[in-house]
């Protein structure tokens, strides 16, 4: 897989995390890709601090960070924070899955 297209990352993405302050923590939201799941891979949502392979995606303060292994898997992704009935959270709208289970964190390609 070659990255052709970063993952983007909205404007209300970045103004979840200074809502809850992430930057004044130190921590970044980190998007990871990970084996495993109902569907063949899983996306991993955290707070963390950024390392030194990462990509690093800015709004002033606020950051989103990806790890150079799971970068290749959120080619042309968009990041977005979505506020439903049902509850918040942050999502990943990724042009590279196939397919995805119904709780939305679990994909194939």
């Amino acid at each position: 897989m070659t990255l052709t297209l970063p993952p983007t990352v909205t404007r209300r993405t970045f103004e979840r995390l200074a809502e809850i302050g992430a930057a004044a923590q130190g921590k970044a939201l980190r998007v990871a890709v990970e084996g495993g799941g109902c569907s063949g891979f899983q996306y991993e949502i955290a707070l963390d601090e950024a390392k030194a392979d990462d990509l690093v995606l800015t709004d002033g303060a606020e950051r989103v960070v990806i790890d150079s292994v799971s970068l290749p898997f959120l080619t042309g992704a968009t990041i977005t924070f979505s506020e439903e009935l049902i509850g918040a959270r942050f999502v990943i709208e990724n042009p590279n899955a196939t397919s995805s289970c119904g709780c939305g964190t679990s994909f194939s390609m």
